[in-house]
């Protein structure tokens, strides 16, 4: 078996790369949304808010708080509860305990951002 010379075995080897570039945590992109960030926000410091008044609070529409609501109840941030009032109906939403530590997970994130921001 005839050896191989120093410069060909070199050759042959894999090429090391560069340092691979430290992947950065991206932020909850299920409550990073503008209307669903409102949503979880605004019952963070409520108990508990009706349709009607997360509507009104977020200056959207019905289409809007549906559709975000329903993505954030879907994935355990928020719960909803339908009663009626007489004949009308009312719907009240609450933030869930995994709701409220996805807040505190997004928000930590964010203010390292702006430290990591600042500091250059």
């Amino acid at each position: 078996m005839a050896k191989t010379s120093g410069a060909r075995r070199s050759a042959e080897l894999p090429r090391t790369t560069k340092p691979a570039r430290q992947e950065v945590e991206q932020p909850d992109r299920l409550i990073h949304e503008r209307v669903r960030m409102g949503i979880i926000s605004a019952l963070a410091v409520n108990e508990c808010l009706s349709f009607a008044e997360l509507k009104k609070l977020l200056a959207t529409s019905d289409g809007n708080v549906s559709v975000h609501a329903r993505k954030l109840e879907e994935a355990g941030y928020i719960s909803c509860s339908k009663t009626f009032d007489g004949r009308v109906p009312r719907t009240e939403y609450r933030l869930t305990q995994p709701g409220r530590r996805a807040l505190d997970r997004y928000l930590n994130h964010m203010e390292a951002l702006i430290r990591a921001m600042r500091a250059r």
